[in-house]
């Protein structure tokens, strides 16, 4: 690749998702706002790199796979056509569709490995304790006191909690309790730097809610990561010990090294053109791989930490959040097919602050789309276009008082033209600021001003009665 003179890049992503079901509305908003925010920087002039992608390795794909009688491989690339096909209906603009399975991954995630086991980074020893298979995570006895999902008992009692066992703080299913021989990366080492380092860096996470949880966290004590598997043969294998694959989450984060050419010896000018990263889209429960885990990583091989991780909440109906164990997490094929595409991404945008947690439902949507969209936007357009064809031979004409036109209407006489004009003058800024700050929500609002202004100006205005006049034409 050339890396381009006179545009600065842009690299944004989204997590890889598990591929062991199909896109629901959770995995599709993360993907439509980091789309979103791709879409308007390209318009800023950047030169944007949108990474969005599957995480298909470890224990949980290969149980789903033995489950439904198929080869790992031969399932993961089955269900990877769903995520394909449901972006692709949502219009998703994304420059790459990593899987962990590709090649130049698995060379990436061995390299830096690899760097890792040679600076002493990583050690072999023995894990034993609590073990979450749906989100692949591991949980030491002390991180589970105290939540609301932990059954009574001691967790420490673990011949008892075999048969009772607690249940995993995140997602509220049973963990497992596992004994295994693994190779662990000496993350306690790094809980000094990450606290001096979130003190230099205090955007670094974002929202403010998820920045003080990743604090607490660390401030409580690290414990050093399992960065292995023995009885997983799923995986890419570590280079030093084939006998053990990677843990599906340090393999997972390394994809947003090897998209830009990461241990790539041909690729080394867009590497270092490319990273770091200037934002990470995450859901606020993986926001402790993404802020502690992986700058500690990237820290120790010596890499450049990237800009930013934003978290955003959870999609909640009827109180709860959506999940596909809870029977509640809808096809977004579904409501696009009732709403149209951009009806669809316009209300997950619109009606959700991102970052927190929003309410979601049926009745919401279609009140927006009449609301907002077929109210709102589509009378607006509707006149427009009818208008400047039937009045103006299809030509936009100058705004009054203008000796040329800028595409802005009224002048300093004209109060409800100044208004507008108003309105319009300001919505880049009020955009901008948005967008810095992912508010779409307010992004979206400042539009609907100028929406709703434009609206109000040709209703007292009703330029259609000013064409039958002769007379007055001039001041359509």
């Amino acid at each position: 690749m050339t890396t381009p003179t006179n545009k600065t890049s842009y690299y944004l992503t989204t997590p890889i998702y598990y591929v062991n079901a199909a896109p629901h509305l959770g995995t599709a908003y993360t993907t439509i706002a980091a789309d979103a925010m791709a879409r308007y920087r390209r318009q800023q002039g950047h030169d944007v790199l949108f990474l969005t992608g599957l995480d298909e390795h470890g224990q949980k794909v290969a149980e789903a796979a033995a489950a439904n009688n198929h080869d790992p491989a031969a399932w993961v690339d089955a269900l990877a056509s769903s995520f394909l096909d449901t972006w692709q209906l949502l219009n998703i603009s994304n420059d790459r569709f990593i899987r962990t399975t590709d090649a130049d991954h698995a060379r990436a995630v061995r390299a830096l490995a690899q760097r890792l086991y040679d600076s002493d980074d990583i050690y072999r020893g023995s894990y034993e304790g609590w073990y979450c298979l749906p989100d692949e995570t591991y949980w030491a006895a002390s991180d589970l006191e105290g939540s609301e999902y932990v059954q009574t008992g001691d967790v420490d009692d673990v011949e008892a909690r075999r048969l009772d066992p607690p249940l995993c703080p995140e997602c509220g299913r049973p963990l497992r309790y596992v004994t295994e021989d693994n190779y662990f990366f000496r993350l306690s080492a790094y809980q000094d730097w990450l606290l001096e380092f979130y003190e230099r860096h205090p955007d670094f996470i974002g929202p403010d809610t998820r920045r003080n949880e990743v604090l607490s966290f660390v401030r409580g004590g690290l414990h050093d990561l399992s960065i292995s598997r023995a009885n997983v043969k799923w995986g890419i294998p570590l280079p030093w010990d084939e006998s053990h694959t990677m843990y599906v989450w340090f393999d997972a984060l390394i994809n947003y090294l090897t998209a830009v050419g990461y241990a790539d010896p041909d690729r080394d000018a867009e590497f270092a053109w490319r990273w770091p990263a200037q934002i990470h889209f995450v859901g606020k429960d993986i926001i402790r791989f993404h802020c502690v885990i992986w700058p500690a990583m990237l820290h120790a091989v010596g890499l450049p930490i990237p800009q930013r991780v934003f978290a955003h909440g959870f999609l909640l109906t009827r109180g709860e959040k959506m999940s596909k164990s809870k029977g509640n997490a809808a096809s977004p094929t579904e409501l696009a097919a009732r709403f149209g595409v951009d009806g669809y991404r316009y209300y997950f945008l619109r009606d959700v602050n991102f970052g927190q947690d929003g309410s979601i439902s049926d009745e919401a949507m279609v009140q927006r789309y009449n609301g907002d969209l077929a109210n709102d936007w589509g009378n607006l357009i509707s006149r427009l276009f009818n208008m400047v064809g039937k009045y103006a031979e299809g030509r936009v004409p100058a705004g009054a008082g203008d000796e040329e036109s800028d595409g802005l209407v009224g002048d300093s006489a004209d109060a409800e033209g100044a208004e507008l004009r108003s309105i319009a003058e300001g919505l880049y800024a009020r955009v901008e600021t948005a967008m810095d700050a992912f508010a779409y929500a307010d992004a979206l609002e400042a539009i609907w001003d100028l929406v709703k202004a434009t609206n109000r100006y040709l209703e007292n205005r009703a330029p259609w009665n000013l064409a039958k006049d002769p007379a007055k034409a001039d001041e359509l």
